[in-house]
């Protein structure tokens, strides 16, 4: 019993071997069969032609087995037409009984040898029809085999055929007949002899036709080897005629890659004058109006940046003495009338707008010179996302608006341009308190494995289809008829974008109609490594069905209050910012639950919070 286990045991790894290689070696197929032309061409060719041989071969075994059996039918009846005329005569003036009826056959049946022995024309039927084996019966129709007087193998003779002949009728039959060497197929023809015995004498000839197998078997093995040898052939042919087309194919197709890489000055080889040699000249000429365009496209491109860098450039020098003569006026507009000292006001309001415009020209130029460079140090992101909130108060201090900060109560350090970083925070911020309708702006930082997110969610007008992407364009606008409060330049998300792009990192842009908007910066912990999942959702957990919050109402803020929050372990002397009153903090441990809340106001001046 052990033996057999075993035994089992080893069958069925073999066979889980065998299968696990079959599945292998056919998902490597499936695989070579959807690359490669070639693969798929030939193995088409190769089945189709094997069906055609096999089909043409079946018809050509059929009709040269039919062509045999036919000729083999046409001299057996006329041997034994012949064989007839040679028994009757000798049945002739017989008299015999049903004693001696038996001896009488036997004679006539050797005359019959006899005849075909020494007749030129049993000779010529004879080597027409091949070797053959008579019987000769006398029988009624109907009579037992108990009855019947016959010499030779009657037994052998078809029951059909002898009720045929019995009946008066000549016939022939093919049928099985078993032999010591095996069973063997003979043709069997039958015919009645003309005499007055009673009951009638009938002659049966049984032709063999192993000549006729051996023939029919060297012809199938012949259609076998010749099918065989035209399919591979076939198949080989194919093989170099598809080669000759799917070779230029596969070169073109290489330096297609190449030059999509870069490489511009790839081209084809043109050999002669055919359908390849013209898709060769087709590409080279799609290649070289291609390279053209690029060379145009960045020359204009350095063109464009180097006039946007030396207008930014040269309109400083006036903008400064301008803005000298502003301040100036700025200082004595008390002593304008209203009029002229409004008006002084907003000439300082717009030079300060161009002045900010200017310096963004000149940082997205310098952005798509590709001269700009990361000065990268380890930064506590918190306190990035602090700085940039207090950049911001001045915005929102005639506002309802008020920013929540969700942080972490656990640092979180990145290596980072903290200049861009900040930039970056303090844009989203400035964006969403504009389109936010003075609802509250929740400004949440989380930490990953391998990355830091910060993420910027507004409650207000929100982002339609496709604006997530467009929102990120060069001066593009929403909604152009919207009052601003902000004034900004319209660069500003161009810029947080190729800020973002300059760490290895994205930012992206999530927002619907009526619900808002929020915008993910995700930057990896070490500059340009490679970037898996964001820490924070997109869009948000508060995005499905949220009902906004509901505004705060209008607060005069006090006097610019003082809110101090250490960081743990340390004073808390060095993340100090000013707060507007209606400005909260979200304190989050390692486990996402909120510590503690601290709102600012004038009551928590000079307090430190925890």
């Amino acid at each position: 019993m052990t033996l057999i286990a075993r035994c089992g045991q080893y069958v069925v790894r073999t066979a889980r071997r065998f299968a696990a290689e079959a599945g292998r070696r056919w998902v490597a197929f499936g695989e070579l069969w959807r690359r490669s032309l070639q693969v798929r061409v030939v193995t088409s060719t190769l089945a189709l032609s094997t069906a055609v041989v096999f089909v043409l071969g079946m018809v050509l075994q059929n009709e040269i087995i039919n062509r045999l059996v036919y000729t083999k039918q046409q001299a057996g009846i006329a041997q034994t037409g012949v064989a007839q005329s040679t028994v009757s005569n000798a049945l002739r003036g017989v008299v015999s009984s049903a004693d001696n009826m038996p001896i009488t056959l036997a004679n006539a049946l050797a005359t019959l040898t006899t005849a075909a022995a020494g007749s030129d024309q049993q000779q010529a039927a004879s080597s027409a029809a091949g070797a053959y084996v008579p019987i000769l019966v006398q029988a009624s129709p109907g009579e037992p085999d108990a009855q019947v007087v016959s010499v030779g193998p009657y037994a052998n003779v078809p029951m059909s055929l002898r009720l045929m002949v019995q009946n008066g009728q000549s016939a022939f039959q093919m049928t099985t007949v078993s032999t010591p060497d095996g069973p063997q197929i003979f043709l069997v023809v039958g015919a009645p002899i003309s005499t007055t015995f009673s009951p009638p004498v009938q002659l049966y000839l049984m032709f063999p036709l192993s000549s006729e197998q051996s023939t029919i078997g060297v012809v199938q093995g012949t259609l076998l080897l010749g099918g065989l040898v035209l399919v591979l052939l076939l198949a080989g042919i194919t093989n170099l005629v598809i080669r000759q087309v799917v070779r230029p194919v596969r070169n073109a197709a290489e330096i297609a890659e190449r030059f999509a890489d870069g490489h511009l000055d790839e081209r084809m080889r043109v050999i002669g004058e055919d359908d390849v040699a013209r898709l060769a000249e087709s590409y080279n000429s799609m290649a070289a109006s291609i390279q053209a365009q690029i060379h145009q496209l960045e020359d204009f491109g350095q063109l464009q940046r180097r006039f946007t860098s030396d207008v930014s450039h040269e309109l400083r020098t006036p903008l400064t003495t301008v803005r000298m003569a502003a301040d100036v006026l700025h200082a004595s507009r008390e002593q304008f009338p209203a009029g002229l000292s409004r008006s002084t006001e907003l000439l300082v309001d717009e030079l300060d707008r161009f002045e900010a415009l200017l310096g963004d020209l000149l940082e997205i130029s310098r952005l798509d010179a590709g001269v700009e460079e990361l000065a990268s140090e380890q930064v506590d992101v918190r306190g990035l996302a602090r700085s940039a909130v207090n950049s911001v108060q001045g915005l929102i201090e005639s506002t309802t608006t008020r920013i929540v900060l969700d942080l972490p109560d656990t640092e979180c350090t990145a290596d980072v341009d903290s200049r861009r970083v900040e930039r970056i925070l303090r844009n989203l911020l400035a964006n969403a308190v504009d389109h936010g309708e003075g609802l509250p702006v929740r400004l949440t930082v989380a930490a990953g494995h391998n990355a830091i997110a910060v993420t910027v969610r507004d409650y207000g007008v929100g982002l339609r289809t496709g604006e997530g992407d467009l929102v990120f364009n060069r001066f593009w606008r929403a909604d152009p008829s919207r009052n601003r409060r902000t004034g900004g330049t319209g660069l500003g998300l161009a810029i947080s974008v190729e800020d973002a792009r300059l760490h290895g990192g994205r930012l992206e842009a999530w927002g619907e109609p009526g619900k808002g908007a929020c915008f993910r910066l995700t930057l990896p912990t070490v500059p340009n490594a490679e970037l898996a999942e964001s820490p924070l959702p997109l869009p948000p957990l508060d995005a499905p069905g949220a009902e906004p919050p509901v505004a705060a109402p209008v607060v005069a803020p006090p006097p610019a209050p003082v809110l101090v929050e250490p960081a743990p372990g340390g004073n808390g002397a060095d993340l100090a910012w000013r707060p507007t009153e209606v400005t909260e903090i979200v304190v989050r441990n390692a486990s996402n639950e909120v510590v503690e809340v601290v709102a600012g106001g004038s009551d928590h001046e000079g307090e430190a919070g925890t």
